[in-house]
């Protein structure tokens, strides 16, 4: 074994006979030994330079056994059954041998072996360091083990840890994976500034970005920024970019790209696709597509990204291309995929596309269906107008329908006003959950459309005894990269400067090209007048007149809505972008609207 290829070139003196022997220089030795270690490249040539270590007696030198121990261990092709015949070979292993050994048990996701490790650690007399707390939390960070993950804090504070940096940094991350922010903010309010790292700073954004508290996780980058000792790195970007793509705010988004291009001279994958999800998250497609176009490495996530963007876009067809594509390039599409596709039918109306697709998934590609897959065959199917076929196909699943697909359904029954139905499925959704006001809300709307006021006001009523409020519309639009909230009839806007001349202004212009308020979906038993003011104060259009205020002419302005957007605010917006020569972009909770010369690129159908 000795005298394969992987030793040719070594020149290490050989072991002779015990009474002929000469001295050896072993420092020489150990040197040359760790240098064959570290060049292997598999576990084969581990294992053949652990026996040259051997031939040459030097199993005793804790200097060769270290660096054999953590390269078996650690390596991406190394081998933790073997670094445990090594470790139990050492006579009276120290901190450096335990810690490599709880290391490598963590890279493998194997914690409980970690931990058994660390009380034999503290059995045999040998106290942890700061080595060994950073692993053992990762392990609890990766595998959200909190309850052990607490005891390990105790420890911390037990050895006199609590003040090390390192240590610090992997409890707020050990926090944060685990769903406790709260403590992880707890951890870095102790810290003092100068103690805190670049590390900690992206422990705590991520812990931010992991409870979705996205524009928490913008005002602590700014805050990093604002330490011009620090320059954020890759890790603190993609969660910045998360926050970028979840507010919206594309302006800071194309910012941290330009960072990227100026400080890195390429980028990976992860980060080529975070900037993807950006930009078509935030309306800007065209973007996204070049980016994607020009994308040397693509990965599975790359094309699902591409294939949902251009299905939440309205562009089935395209998206359905790319899907195509990405089985030409030799990608097995997964879950996450499908839903992207089906998304895509969904979004254009290709009804016997999607079923079609539905099948092929679970035939050709073996993929069982999820409960989204089945969401998005209710999407369909609601859409379109079979309202009582995708109840069919709820009632028929394999699996407990949740409060996703029967809200999906009711706000189809709303579109399509089938009162009946609508009925059955409020009554679904409130013996799932009776806490939320949403049932009562969709429900008391088909009844003011069916103008039974009657009805809506025992709905009302019901909905408030169980102290229940609706949750109000509102609308973001970004300005200098500061992002400002619309909310329908609010009169903290009132005062606005020149938000009130902006708004006759449109709707005095409105009135010469046609535009007629769609009153229909003012839902209360008020008069006309009263209707077209309510419609005129909706959030969309707040937004619009305040983006038209704000930014410069010609330019686009981006919108984002917690809810689906209205028949009238969805005509107002067509002419406005006709008007005003503009580019609006509208993102609601269904999907995005691209409003150019007084069309829509959802064609009217969302």
């Amino acid at each position: 074994m000795v005298g394969t290829s992987v030793h040719h070139n070594l020149l290490l003196p050989q072991p002779q006979d015990h009474h002929h022997r000469t001295a050896i220089d072993f420092t020489s030795t150990e040197q040359e030994c760790i240098s064959l270690i570290k060049n292997c490249k598999n576990i084969q040539e581990l294992k053949q330079s652990h026996c040259l270590i051997l031939k040459l007696g030097l199993d005793y030198s804790s200097f060769c056994t270290g660096n054999l121990l953590s390269t078996c261990a650690l390596s991406s092709w190394g081998s933790m059954d073997y670094a445990c015949l090594i470790f139990q070979q050492i006579d009276g292993p120290d901190s450096f041998e335990f810690n490599t050994m709880i290391r490598g048990h963590i890279k493998d996701m194997n914690l409980d072996e970690a931990i058994m490790l660390y009380n034999k650690m503290l059995e045999v007399g040998i106290q942890p360091n700061n080595f060994t707390y950073p692993s053992i939390l990762k392990g609890c960070a990766y595998l959200h083990r909190l309850k052990e993950g607490m005891q390990f804090h105790g420890h911390v504070i037990k050895y006199g840890f609590e003040d090390d940096v390192f240590v610090q940094n992997s409890l707020i991350n050990m926090y944060g994976k685990c769903g406790k922010l709260t403590q992880s903010c707890s951890v870095f309010k102790k810290m003092d500034d100068f103690d805190k790292s670049l590390a900690t700073w992206s422990a705590i954004i991520a812990a931010h970005a992991s409870e979705q508290m996205w524009s928490e996780c913008l005002s602590l980058f700014q805050e990093l920024n604002s330490q011009s000792c620090w320059r954020a790195e890759e890790s603190v970007l993609v969660s910045v970019l998360s926050s970028c793509t979840n507010l919206g705010a594309l302006d800071l988004g194309r910012s941290i790209h330009a960072f990227l291009i100026r400080n890195l001279s390429g980028l990976n994958v992860i980060v080529e696709t975070s900037l993807l999800d950006m930009y078509l998250k935030c309306g800007s497609l065209v973007k996204g597509l070049t980016i994607f176009d020009r994308m040397k490495v693509k990965n599975q996530w790359s094309y699902s990204v591409m294939i949902s963007g251009l299905a939440f876009h309205g562009y089935g067809t395209e998206a359905l291309r790319v899907f195509l594509e990405m089985l030409e390039k030799g990608f097995e599409p997964d879950e996450v995929v499908y839903v992207g596709v089906l998304t895509a039918c969904s979004q254009t109306g290709m009804v016997e596309k999607g079923l079609d697709f539905f099948g092929k998934m679970t035939v050709d590609h073996k993929i069982k269906p999820t409960i989204q897959h089945y969401g998005c065959l209710v999407d369909l199917m609601g859409k379109a107008g079979k309202v009582k076929e995708a109840f069919d196909l709820i009632e028929n699943m394999p699996m407990e329908a949740n409060d996703a697909l029967w809200y999906s359904l009711l706000d189809a029954c709303r579109v399509h006003q089938d009162l009946e139905l609508g009925e059955k499925v409020a009554e679904k959704l409130l013996n799932l959950n009776s806490q939320t006001p949403n049932p009562y809300v969709i429900l008391s709307n088909m009844y003011a459309k069916a103008r039974k006021w009657e009805n809506v006001a025992l709905t009302r009523r019901e909905m408030g005894q169980n102290g229940l409020m609706k949750t109000p519309g509102f609308s973001l639009i970004q300005v200098k990269r500061k992002v400002y909230k619309f909310v329908s009839n609010d009169i903290k806007w009132a005062h606005c400067k020149g938000l009130s001349d902006m708004i006759y202004q449109m709707e005095w212009q409105l009135k010469f090209e046609g535009y007629s308020p769609d009153t229909s979906e003012v839902l209360l038993d008020v008069d006309e007048d009263e209707k077209r003011e309510r419609l005129s104060r909706h959030s969309q259009k707040l937004a619009i007149a305040f983006g038209l205020i704000n930014t410069s002419k010609g330019s686009s302005i981006r919108i984002v809505r917690n809810m689906r957007m209205c028949k009238d605010c969805h005509n107002y917006t067509k002419y406005i972008s006709s008007i005003f020569e503009r580019r609006i972009i509208v993102r609601d909770r269904n999907r995005f609207h691209h409003f150019e010369d007084g069309n829509c690129s959802c064609k009217d159908y969302w």
